[in-house]
């Protein structure tokens, strides 16, 4: 059997977290769930996942700020910036920031499961 992706979730909007947790547990170990973005290093250092997905407007800090800071300390864990907003320059500035995609919210479902599960084929 196959390893199951680690992930974990940093979106500050209830209903949209949980959504995005049973998605995942589909065919991943939702490992834990942040609302903060001050929090979410610290919880990847405990939590030690292999896919981070983080909300783009997270209160405190953004989730620019929390890619470009997981990338620096974390450079083996996926970032996915999960977002709403279908801003080229916004996209172009997560990928410079070291995320390793980035996936809309409007999108179907399984789109961010097999973002996931692609990122963490790839690192294997």
């Amino acid at each position: 059997m196959t390893k199951r992706p680690r992930v974990l979730v940093a979106e500050d909007h209830a209903d949209m977290a949980k959504a995005i947790c049973r998605v995942l547990a589909l065919e991943c170990e939702v490992v834990g769930r942040v609302e903060d973005g001050s929090a979410v290093v610290e919880a990847a250092q405990r939590l030690r996942p292999d896919v981070i997905v983080v909300d783009l407007n997270l209160p405190n800090v953004n989730g620019l700020e929390v890619c470009r800071q997981i990338t620096h300390t974390n450079p083996e864990m996926k970032v996915i910036v999960f977002t709403a907003m279908n801003d080229p320059d916004v996209r172009a500035r997560a990928f410079e920031l070291g995320a390793s995609a980035f996936v809309s919210k409007l999108a179907v479902a399984s789109e961010l499961l097999e973002t996931v599960k692609r990122l963490c084929d790839t690192a294997s």
